[in-house]
């Protein structure tokens, strides 16, 4: 074996060996998720190596400085306050979604007027159209971390996938019978799957675009869809008001997750992909374990629909928000407690996203604006004002520089 270089990984912490072996190229991640600014970098560099035979005396200054150059950016607790950058006029017709790329330099926005557009997020540019969907792009997303390849799933019952370069369309998968909600990639990349009002999801080989299989079983339409970490595993969230559990090569489901009233407006993994997190129509979100596929709580507290749901990168940090007008986050490392109540907005939110260094949350609202917390006190510390409709979606880029917030007024505003 030959260490050939460190690659970090900032949010959640980690780093990377790449080696070869066997005339290989072959990667380790090493998770780092308890550094700290208290922790003893070349303790902990000693610790690595000892486990790790292709770490040799000649690379430890190496790995030193590598791992003090991510203690510096994961230990950065600075709140940072944000400026309006740049407005996209983007499309005519409303925006449905919006998505970064890995590296934050490029953002995409689904529209009602049949297309997607990749942004330059520096110049405020328009790069590509993506034409030839017939009805609304709702999903849109870059296959990162590579981001050379786009994912849409529209209103027309297809999805397709696009070279992020040149924006043409290298495959279309068909087959729903109704619109197509949420679409994403595999783990592997290799293949992609979506999510259908029909009340079905499928899975495409991503280069032949032929259908793998379909999986069936849910009563109400699949409105949110996710890969565990390996891609073996999806879940999928219904307004049938269940969570499945399905087994990606097989195409079985494996379990089925109970318990909610009302239909499932989102459901996702944690880091490690040890806890399932779903919110719903009946006011309350819940925690599930993933192995033993059982409740571990149900989060009550909310006085209206929990429209969404976002894990801090740690995968310890349930936050939710809801029609209520607020936003609460929860301990979900063993407690199930509320943290904090963030109260602030006067409509309903409809978003909520963590910065990728844990210390804010991002939520955006039907009241025209996104507001940023402090983690810590649960204060609002920026509103980010600038649209004059709903604002239904927010995301913050890879390293947490920039912020996007798109809005039913058909404009994205990007935030530095």
């Amino acid at each position: 074996m030959r260490l050939l270089k460190f690659l970090l990984r900032y949010f959640p912490p980690g780093i990377a060996l790449e080696y070869m072996q066997g005339g290989h190229v072959k990667t380790k991640i090493i998770d780092l998720l308890d550094l700290s600014a208290q922790t003893d970098i070349r303790d902990l560099a000693e610790t690595i190596r000892a486990s790790e035979p292709v770490i040799t005396d000649r690379v430890m200054d190496q790995l030193v400085e590598s791992l003090q150059k991510l203690q510096k950016k994961v230990c950065d607790t600075s709140m940072k306050r944000y400026y309006k950058y740049k407005t996209l006029k983007t499309q005519l017709c409303p925006l449905t979604n919006v998505a970064f790329d890995k590296l934050g330099t490029r953002c995409l926005t689904g529209s009602y007027d049949r297309t997607c557009k990749v942004w330059d997020i520096d110049s405020g540019k328009e790069l590509l159209t993506l034409e030839g969907h017939k009805s609304v792009v709702y999903s849109v997303t870059f296959n990162n971390p590579t981001s050379d390849k786009i994912l849409t799933g529209s209103f027309d019952k297809t999805a397709s996938v696009w070279c992020s370069q040149t924006g043409h369309c290298l495959v279309n998968f068909e087959g729903h019978d109704a619109e197509v909600v949420v679409a994403k990639f595999s783990p592997t990349q290799n293949k992609v799957a979506t999510g259908s009002i029909d009340a079905t999801a499928k899975i495409f080989y991503l280069n032949s675009g032929d259908e793998v299989g379909t999986l069936e079983g849910h009563a109400g339409e699949i409105i949110t869809l996710h890969y565990n970490n390996d891609g073996n595993e999806i879940i999928t969230g219904s307004l049938d008001g269940i969570i499945s559990v399905w087994d990606s090569r097989t195409l079985q489901r494996t379990s089925v997750l109970i318990g909610h009233r009302g239909g499932i407006s989102n459901c996702s993994y944690n880091f490690d992909c040890s806890l399932i997190a779903s919110s719903s129509l009946d006011n309350t979100a819940k925690v599930w374990d993933s192995r033993m596929n059982s409740c571990l709580s149900t989060l009550l507290g909310h006085d209206d629909e929990v429209l969404d749901l976002a894990f801090d990168n740690k995968g310890q940090k349930l936050a939710t928000v809801s029609s209520d007008t607020t936003a609460r986050i929860w301990d979900v490392s063993g407690s199930f407690q509320q943290l904090n109540l963030l109260e602030g907005h006067n409509e309903e939110i409809s978003k909520v996203c963590f910065s990728p260094n844990g210390n804010q949350v991002l939520t955006s609202s039907l009241d025209k604006t996104a507001r940023l917390w402090s983690l810590e006190s649960g204060n609002c510390i920026q509103t980010l004002d600038g649209h004059t409709d709903d604002v239904f979606s927010c995301a913050f880029s890879y390293s947490g520089d920039t912020i996007v917030t798109a809005s039913k007024d058909s404009t994205c505003i990007i935030w530095r």
